[in-house]
């Protein structure tokens, strides 16, 4: 194979990776199956390394496989694995059709940023948070600007050609009740997508040599790569071709030499090479003693990374949520979290904020949080019981979770896992302030959590039952009273299980009993 092969190839797997990962996280028709979810998500760095840490499965070990990748080829991970990657060589690919893309050059290591950037990742892993490794992930990024900004734009774009279509009485298109959007939560993601737009036009690949916490510690294995980009000393004529073409501006013409930890491996400068002097081949070469002392220092430095990286301390997480200021005002002492999430320590200890989860709901009611769980849990998602409510023969959020922050369950487990109990402020409810019936609570539960009891004359009122709810906030959802509800639902710190609804069964009619 022509070496000049080598960046079709990565082209070609970078497109693929990248519109599949963007296909999951904007498909709201849920046309693509869980399955194809996994294998998709399985080669993530920072979702594998955590999911691993959750199961302890080598169905959850695909981070090892980036390792390997790394060790032998280098940063391939970022080229062709990575979606927020292959995403700036998009935004560069249109800059240079505009002609806003400069010509690369040759820069220092900005050291003391990229170290930073991964020093504060791990701090924040040593206190038992994720909140600054997430904000960074390449992979949650990219999922939060594809599901809370590209989302909302497909699923708007639907709807006016369904409305169109319908006039021709075409009917291939259906409008899509959508009820996600908030501006807070959407706020980091339009920063994120901003910043990395800045960067990749001007600078190329510099949020992944300065930014991203993955990207710097994957550079640090690629140092000590089986194969590398290579530059011949004796055969290149110093034309400069390579270093204007690369992305990472790692290659120093004048010292004809290329920085292996910010290489991502594009291939470009293989393919605009007039004498062939530039390579990728296997780096062995002699060792003097500077070298040997700087692989010592990469190993260590290393090695120390990824045992941290695997390192999560449990944190407890507490929350208030105040709910207006009319009436009675509904104190919530914790959110909810999704079924499936143990607790909510669990829960914010291994999510990543990616919004998969939140793509896959299919009622809606998981939304990205604000405050919510504290800062340190902030865009983790939540069920918000105002846009919907957790369904009852419902587990996809666990069966698509990359990290295993919602582990996978069966419907039965599910049905009597306790997220949450019911709670009843009964002088709010409009059959106490109006004397008027409603009963929407009662039809909406679906455990005989809430039941309808006599109240006055003709008139009926809700009576709670804890025990046996699961926290799914249909009653809360549903409930007219404003502007604080009547009933809502409080979270469990820790899930617990429901005691098994006893469901009413109907008698059976004898067939003499009919007049007919």
């Amino acid at each position: 194979m022509k070496q000049k092969h080598l960046k079709a190839i990565r082209l070609f797997l970078s497109i693929f990776f990248l519109v599949a990962l963007a296909s999951i996280f904007l498909d709201f028709r849920e046309s693509i199956s869980t399955p194809w979810v996994h294998r998709i998500h399985s080669l993530q760095f920072i979702p594998s390394v955590i999911n691993f840490t959750v199961i302890a499965s080598a169905s959850a070990a695909g981070f090892l496989i980036v390792l390997v990748l790394t060790l032998l080829f280098g940063r391939v991970y970022c080229s062709t694995l990575c979606p927020l990657g292959t995403l700036q060589d998009v935004f560069s690919w249109l800059s240079r059709k505009f002609s806003i893309k400069k010509r690369f050059k040759y820069t220092l290591p900005r050291n003391i940023i990229r170290y930073g950037f991964l020093i504060l990742s791990l701090v924040s892993l040593i206190f038992g948070s994720l909140v600054t490794l997430y904000l960074l992930d390449p992979y949650s990024n990219f999922g939060r600007i594809f599901s809370d900004l590209g989302r909302p734009v497909v699923i708007s774009l639907n709807n006016l050609l369904a409305g169109q279509f319908e006039k021709l009485n075409w009917f291939f298109l259906y409008k899509f009740d959508y009820r996600g959007f908030e501006w807070k939560e959407a706020l980091f993601p339009m920063v994120m997508l901003a910043v990395v737009l800045w960067l990749s036009l001007l600078h190329g690949r510099l949020f992944c040599n300065t930014v991203c916490p993955v990207g710097t510690f994957l550079g640090l294995v690629s140092r000590t790569s089986l194969f590398r980009i290579k530059m011949d000393k004796v055969s290149c004529t110093q034309c400069g071709k390579c270093s204007v073409v690369c992305k990472s501006s790692c290659i120093d013409i004048k010292k004809m030499e290329i920085d292996a930890s910010r290489c991502v491996d594009c291939y470009n400068c293989l393919k605009v090479c007039p004498s062939v002097s530039v390579s990728y081949r296997m780096a062995l070469e002699k060792k003097n003693p500077e070298k040997t002392e700087s692989s010592k220092r990469a190993f260590l430095s290393k090695s120390v990374v990824f045992i941290l990286a695997l390192t999560g301390i449990t944190r407890r997480t507490t929350a208030q949520v105040g709910r207006g200021d009319a009436l009675i005002p509904v104190q919530k002492n914790h959110p909810v979290s999704p079924p499936g999430s143990v607790s909510l320590a669990h829960f914010n200890r291994n999510c990543t904020a990616c919004h998969l989860c939140v793509t896959a709901c299919p009622s809606q009611v998981l939304q990205p949080s604000f405050l919510e769980y504290g800062f340190a849990g902030i865009l983790q998602p939540h069920l918000d019981f105002s846009v919907g409510f957790c369904e009852y023969e419902c587990t996809k959020c666990g069966a698509v979770c990359p990290t295993g922050a919602i582990l996978p369950m069966t419907l039965e487990d599910k049905k009597l896992t306790q997220m949450g109990k019911v709670n009843l402020i009964l002088r709010n409810c409009i059959v106490y302030t109006d004397e008027t019936s409603c009963g929407s609570c009662a039809e909406h539960c679906p455990t005989q959590a809430v039941r309808m009891v006599p109240y006055k004359e003709g008139l009926t009122i809700p009576e709670i039952h804890p025990s046996t709810c699961i926290g799914c906030g249909a009653c809360e959802h549903v409930c007219p009273a404003k502007p604080n509800k009547a009933i809502y639902v409080d979270g469990n710190p820790v899930h617990e299980v429901a005691r098994e609804p006893e469901f009413e069964k109907m008698e059976e009619f004898k067939s003499e009993e009919f007049p007919f």
